[in-house]
């Protein structure tokens, strides 16, 4: 089986936290780039009143292992299809996603295949909008196509392979790459790189659900540009402010995060209960013990 199909990541090893009461509506959690379930279970606890929570670890973050093979957002987008599936949740469901997280939702809300999964969005300065770049970022690029372009003129083979293995190991191009990249190993540096550079903007439009969109002002990883570009595309999209917050926003002002959020899902269409949940997926129900990031 082909290890870019999601379908070969064995769903027994994706790790989850499910909360709140059984019978209750369901409601997905997704987090950012290298963050966790763990990250996510303040937004969990706060809404695992009134809804059934699963709040899931990605492959490569938290508890869940890394993917076969470098993956991008339409691997991870199906894996989280697999495993709504897994539970009996067939949608519509109300999903909460940070960063990363919301790119995912935002990729599954505009896929045909997948957008009967989701009746509300509530994203925390979600990525997946093309950002402004400086210049910078353009001369770091123009110096990597430099420094690259000898080995790709190799035919292909174990000598290109090698030149370009060690160019990416090389002092030089770690300084050009982000510090997210460089804190990367194995198939997460592919999956990084196929991840973050996927961007939406064309295809926003196509998004049928209600999104409520939440941003910090103080957000030095997603831009307020970028938010309103989503805000503006998204044909029932609204942006809420949160003064004072950072990237991590629910953290950082968790009491205007859960009015808006229990305020925007009060009356989302509910899906009917998940049937028992099957053996295979790690759920820790109500857990406490420490998942990593």
């Amino acid at each position: 089986m082909d290890a870019f199909d999601p379908a070969a990541f064995d769903l027994s090893r994706l790790h989850a936290e499910t909360t709140g009461p059984e019978g209750a509506p369901p409601l997905l959690v997704l987090h950012g780039w290298g963050s966790s379930a763990l990250m996510m279970r303040p937004v969990a606890d706060v809404l695992a009143d009134r809804f059934r929570v699963y709040n899931v670890d990605l492959p490569g973050h938290g508890r869940t292992p890394a993917p076969p093979a470098p993956w991008g957002v339409p691997e991870y987008a199906a894996l989280v299809a697999r495993y709504l599936a897994g539970q009996r949740i067939a949608g519509p469901i109300p999903a909460v996603g940070h960063s990363n997280g919301g790119r995912i939702l935002l990729y599954m809300a505009s896929e045909d295949a997948y957008a009967g999964l989701f009746s509300r969005l509530v994203l925390v300065s979600p990525s997946g909008v093309t950002p402004r770049r400086g210049a910078g970022y353009h001369a770091r690029r123009v110096a990597a196509r430099a420094l690259k372009a000898p080995f790709e003129l190799l035919p292909d083979g174990a000598a290109k392979d090698f030149g370009l293995d060690w160019l990416r190991h090389s002092l030089v191009w770690r300084a050009l790459g982000s510090s997210d990249y460089n804190r990367l190993t194995g198939t997460m540096r592919g999956t990084f790189v196929r991840t973050v550079g996927h961007h939406l903007d064309d295809r926003l439009g196509r998004i049928a659900a209600p999104v409520l969109v939440l941003w910090g002002d103080r957000d030095e990883a997603v831009s307020r540009y970028q938010m309103d570009v989503l805000t503006a595309r998204v044909p029932d999209a609204g942006l809420v402010v949160l003064d004072g917050a950072g990237h991590y926003g629910y953290l950082d002002r968790m009491d205007l995060f859960e009015a808006a959020a229990r305020a925007f899902l009060a009356d989302a269409p509910e899906a009917a209960p998940s049937e028992a949940e099957p053996a295979g997926v790690s759920d820790d129900e109500a857990s406490t013990e420490p998942h990593g990031a």
